[in-house]
């Protein structure tokens, strides 16, 4: 549950609280490495970001 909700964009810390975990680290550190694609998703995020901020 913990994975599907992070990988459907529900903020970390309302995971935490839904899995009783006594700190959002604990869901990060437990959860996080089984989404794939993370990196690349940062990574297109941050060109967008910064694209847009040059473009501006």
């Amino acid at each position: 549950m913990a994975t599907a909700l992070q990988k459907a964009g529900v903020h970390p810390k309302v995971v935490s609280e839904r899995r009783g975990h006594a700190s959002i680290g604990i869901t990060l550190d437990t959860y996080s490495h089984v989404m794939p694609g993370m990196r690349e998703e940062a990574a297109e995020k941050i060109d967008k970001g910064l694209r847009a901020a040059l473009a501006g």
